[in-house]
């Protein structure tokens, strides 16, 4: 792999991040899922939620404290995205979903706890190890920015199967470990919520 560059991603052009997001289910996606939660992103058009996502990572103020995520570039190439931002930011997990909060009493709203939920790899770029990269970058780019943790979602395989790769736009356990993240519930059967503390 050559040489990585993270980038906040009101400091790139928005086209770069739609290069990463292509045309597979994270080009339809537009990362909104997770911001919006099911029953808002279910019926919304592509095209509305591409204006969302813009929004959201083209600050006007490049020093604003969040801008959604980063973007990956390989001397140049946008090549990863992920999306990172305070835990607030992410509608589907911040609500009654017990997918993050089973067994859990701490404050919802608390804005100093980030958490990184969705991973894109570029088509041309996949299986090498660049979801690991952007998770450090991830770990990395919440404490710059003043968060108190950083939290992450990943999904497990069920009983002898495998994450398949839609699942793992989320990440997997492994990943987040590598970026020093450690497991600190399983709510499901096959989700874990992995955090770090800084």
């Amino acid at each position: 792999m050559a040489t990585l560059r993270f980038r906040p991603a009101n400091e790139v052009p928005f086209e770069d991040l739609q290069l990463v997001l292509g045309t597979s289910p994270a080009g339809r996606c537009q990362c909104q899922r997770q911001v919006l939660g099911d029953r808002l992103w279910w019926d919304m058009p592509v095209e509305e939620r591409r204006l969302r996502l813009a929004e959201q990572t083209c600050a006007d103020d490049p020093a604003a404290r969040t801008t959604s995520g980063l973007v990956a570039d390989a001397d140049g190439e946008p090549v990863g995205w992920v999306a990172v931002a305070p835990r607030p930011t992410f509608r589907r997990y911040y609500g009654r979903s017990p997918v993050v909060w089973a067994g859990r009493s701490e404050d919802r709203e608390d804005d100093d706890v980030w958490a990184a939920v969705c991973f894109v790899v570029r088509a041309g770029y996949r299986g090498e190890g660049l979801m690991y990269e952007l998770a450090a970058a991830a770990v990395d780019f919440a404490r710059s920015r003043g968060a108190r943790a950083l939290e992450g979602y990943p999904v497990v395989a069920s009983d002898g199967g495998e994450v398949v790769w839609g699942e793992a736009s989320v990440g997997t356990p492994q990943v987040f470990a590598a970026a020093g993240l450690t497991e600190v519930s399983a709510p499901t059967s096959r989700r874990r919520v992995v955090r770090i503390d800084f």
